[in-house]
């Protein structure tokens, strides 16, 4: 058994490289071009929408309000007549990207802990490169990867971009498997 104190190189580490990683895989690559879409007549929709100052958070229409909703005639009307959205509306104004990246850098290191707790609890000092990185890999992944599915099961999001999202996670607990199998106390 390893401590976590002892496994903090790894953990920050692998975060760095996953930062670095994304940033190729979302910035530098087309793979995500294709995860939006514009909605047709944007500007008369988003027109309407301002109007109404939708305050920040995540909305569904029709709404129902509850399970009751499902025996309703009028609501199964309007779900028939669509449009069924699911929107996250966001604040106003500029893009800043430094609290959303300060949070992803925060989540790659809770992923690397919690990869350090599950390997640290079952593997010793000296453990092989082949242990440590197919234990941290397989938990890692689990962590940047496997809830995803749930927004194309409940909430229709397409399944192509749970896909890539998928296979980011994988690459990234790929990359942290092998920084915790190069840099795993001996």
């Amino acid at each position: 058994m390893i401590s976590i104190g002892a496994l903090w190189l790894p953990i920050v580490v692998a975060a760095v490289f996953i930062f670095f990683v994304s940033f190729v895989l979302h910035m530098v690559l087309p793979w995500h071009k294709g995860d939006y879409k514009k909605l047709p007549a944007e500007d008369e929709i988003r027109d309407a929408l301002r109007r109404h100052a939708i305050p920040p958070g995540d909305y569904m229409t029709p709404y129902g309000g509850g399970p009751e909703a499902m025996k309703d005639p009028a609501f199964i009307q309007k779900m028939k007549d669509g449009p069924v959205l699911l929107i996250t509306a966001r604040k106003p104004g500029n893009m800043d990207l430094g609290t959303p990246l300060m949070q992803w850098f925060a989540y790659c290191l809770i992923v690397g802990l919690f990869a350090a707790c599950v390997a640290g609890t079952a593997l010793g000092p000296g453990a092989g490169y082949r242990a440590v990185f197919h234990l941290v890999a397989l938990t890692s992944f689990a962590g940047y990867s496997l809830a995803l599915m749930n927004d194309s099961i409940w909430f229709s999001r397409p399944w192509g971009t749970t896909i890539r999202n998928l296979i980011d996670g994988l690459v990234y607990g790929l990359v942290t498997g092998g920084t915790f199998g190069w840099l795993w106390p001996k």
